[in-house]
């Protein structure tokens, strides 16, 4: 039942006529030793620390920088009492995932997915489309499984952490993610979620990691809701049929030689990017009460 890449995890539901999550389950239960209802219960705690984390984040919060906050509160009036240029699910989504990344950034409880940095995408999703596919308990449950195998691949094909690969490797991952457990509970085939996945993330390739001042906040919490919204429309894609001309493993290794390329000034270290611009270093020497650095 182990599987080494998508393309084997998708030939193993096919051939085992099972949905994505299952060869997930399966592999858990095979490789720690343990019961399928030990594997759901660990992965029911998950999902409820997501949700407690989104509902936190909707009620409003800020970060001890005074970089993030409220924004999902914002999002969540807007949507109430205006008429969403992008529609109701899509801005629901991306203010679950601002929610969830600003509970992160205000040191609250959040499930790494598959970073904390990442943490949005994936609950940000599920609990938007909860709304309008309705599922049990049970394929919510199943649809952390499903991101979890395709994070698996990337985890150990590439890299899932914005200092070795950028946040290519972070939002990047989790919003592909996101994309292929949202095919999976719309009904979608196993072949579909390989073509979500891949297509989402192509359209991820090369974005840096340059967060402000060294924290998980600018613009680490607005990249998860571009993720999250590119997760959506890429899963509606897949599901009407189009294809990625890249198969989703070349995509992943393709991600895996860009991130190896990227200077380190663009992986995490807040020397390059928007970090390095006059606003970002003015916040930093703010926050950290230093002078600002001389071009």
């Amino acid at each position: 039942m182990l599987f080494r890449n998508v393309a084997e995890l998708v030939e193993i539901a096919n051939h085992e006529k099972i949905q994505l999550s299952e060869v997930m389950i399966r592999q858990e239960m095979d490789v720690n030793d343990r019961t399928k209802e030990d594997v759901m219960s660990q992965m029911e705690k998950n999902l409820q620390v997501m949700e407690d984390a989104v509902e936190e984040g909707l009620k409003g919060v800020s970060s001890h920088s005074g970089l993030t906050g409220g924004d999902a509160v914002l999002l969540q009036k807007y949507i109430t009492e205006q008429d969403p240029l992008s529609g109701t699910l899509l801005l629901d989504a991306v203010s679950k995932a601002v929610a969830t990344n600003e509970v992160n950034a205000a040191m609250g409880t959040i499930c790494a997915t598959p970073t904390a940095g990442s943490a949005g995408c994936v609950p940000g999703t599920l609990f938007a489309v909860k709304n309008k596919l309705n599922p049990t308990r049970e394929q919510m449950i199943r649809f952390l499984f499903t991101s979890g195998a395709f994070g698996y691949v990337v985890a150990n094909n590439a890299f899932i952490s914005g200092a070795a690969g950028g946040c290519q490797a972070e939002v990047g991952s989790a919003s592909a993610m996101a994309s292929a457990a949202i095919v999976e509970m719309a009904g979608g085939t196993p072949q579909q979620s390989s073509e979500a996945f891949a297509i989402t993330l192509k359209n991820m390739l090369g974005l840096v990691c340059d967060p402000v001042a060294g924290l998980v906040e600018v613009p680490c919490v607005k990249r998860n809701a571009a993720g999250a919204s590119n997760a959506i429309v890429s899963a509606d894609m897949a599901l009407a049929g189009v294809t990625s001309r890249i198969p989703c493993d070349e995509v992943i290794g393709a991600m895996y030689r860009i991130g190896k390329t990227m200077p380190s000034a663009l992986r995490e270290t807040a020397e390059g990017g928007l970090a390095a611009t006059p606003t970002g270093r003015a916040l930093a020497s703010k926050i950290y009460g230093i002078p600002v650095e001389k071009e």
